[in-house]
């Protein structure tokens, strides 16, 4: 089996309500997506999806990863897709870094290759768990009224995980994590993420401030670096995401003590492939795992999904997906959606859910 052609699409996928992160020093509206159709000799097809969070949040875009696969499309083609070593290989060859742009033809490449197995990509990739996994909500409001009412928003919708913005403001954040704290509910999971928006004396502060609540930070330090140097000084779990992009970086965090949790986010670090070492880290150091895809569709939340479903179910709190933000669906309904709160993993062999083409409009560009 060979690719034969790949084809780019961009799509804009608005946001239902305006995103704030980081007590608001951040805000989108809308997300640029970028869709990724890889075809073979054999008939079969595979999509993938590249959708930063913004512009700003992290160094990734759009326009950036459609000028990734510019670059890296002739190193691919005549390659067996199933080979997703072979692959990986060639665009790291073809272009070091720039992981984020490697994501969709990764996530295509394994799409292709549980088709072929007649398998989900989590079964193939030897895992497969079918117990739902908990949404995490993701709740970018200014205010603690704001606060209060999005989740509550997302607990009409059955969600019992939630990820609670922060950052920026010493005082307003600890009065943040204490309202939420005194309105949470029996069962649910609460994160409080900081996206980077604390200097290491504003960590502490709040941090050391929370100890009796026994809640759970996120990204609490622009780097690695600022989250080690406060590391002994608290006593609060820390879960790193946007600092962990690497599989040097998941090696000094576990081998350094510096996080308790990974927050793996598959369009940050190159896709599944780079992701599944990762999780193998995170497994063989005892530190638990939020799977996220960074933004976007119906197809990058089953990506998160099917890598979720390979992490035992005690150590995967729960998968963050994009799509109840969004106006716009291009899968029209299909694929793994909101039960309860849960997504579950679809039975369909390879990532479980295409777009609908017609939605796409013509390709940005056709490599053959």
């Amino acid at each position: 089996m060979k690719i034969t052609c790949i084809s780019v699409f961009q799509i804009d996928l608005p946001l239902e309500h305006p995103y704030w992160l980081s007590g608001g020093r951040l805000k989108f509206e809308v997300l640029d997506a970028t869709l990724v159709k890889v075809e073979t000799d054999a008939g079969i097809t595979g999509w993938g999806e590249g959708t930063p969070w913004g512009h700003t949040y992290v160094p990734a875009h759009g326009p950036g990863i459609r000028a990734g696969i510019e670059t890296m499309a002739p190193f691919v083609m005549g390659l067996d897709p199933r080979r997703v070593l072979d692959v990986e290989r060639a665009m790291d060859l073809a272009l070091p870094g720039h992981l984020y742009a490697k994501s969709p033809i990764d996530m295509a490449c394994w799409d292709i290759a549980g088709q072929a197995a007649g398998m989900t990509i989590a079964d193939l990739m030897g895992g497969g768990s079918r117990t739902p996994r908990p949404i995490a909500s993701s709740v970018g409001a200014k205010t603690v009224d704001e606060t209060r009412a999005v989740i509550d928003r997302y607990r009409q919708r059955g969600y019992i995980a939630h990820s609670v913005k922060i950052g920026g403001d010493v005082e307003r954040d600890i009065a943040r994590v204490r309202d939420v704290e005194s309105i949470r509910q029996p069962g649910e999971i609460m994160l409080y993420d900081v996206n980077r928006g604390w200097t290491r004396q504003q960590a502490l502060r709040v941090m050391s401030a929370c100890e009796d609540l026994n809640v759970m930070f996120e990204q609490p330090g622009e780097t690695i670096d600022d989250i080690a140097a406060i590391a002994g000084k608290h006593a609060s779990p820390v879960s790193v995401d946007e600092a962990l992009v690497t599989l040097q970086d998941a090696a000094r965090i576990a081998r350094d003590g510096i996080a308790e949790i990974f927050g793996i986010k598959l369009n940050r670090v190159g896709g599944l492939t780079k992701a599944a070492r990762m999780r193998d880290v995170a497994l063989a150091h005892g530190i638990d795992m939020f799977v996220m895809a960074t933004g976007g569709s119906v197809l990058a939340d089953t990506e998160a999904l099917h890598l979720a479903a390979t992490i035992p179910d005690a150590n995967c709190h729960a998968v963050w997906a994009c799509q109840d933000m969004l106006t716009v669906d291009i899968a029209g309904g299909r694929g793994p959606r909101n039960v309860d709160g849960h997504l579950h993993l679809p039975e369909t062999p390879g990532l479980g859910v295409h777009p609908d083409e017609d939605m796409l409009g013509n390709p940005t560009a056709v490599y053959t």
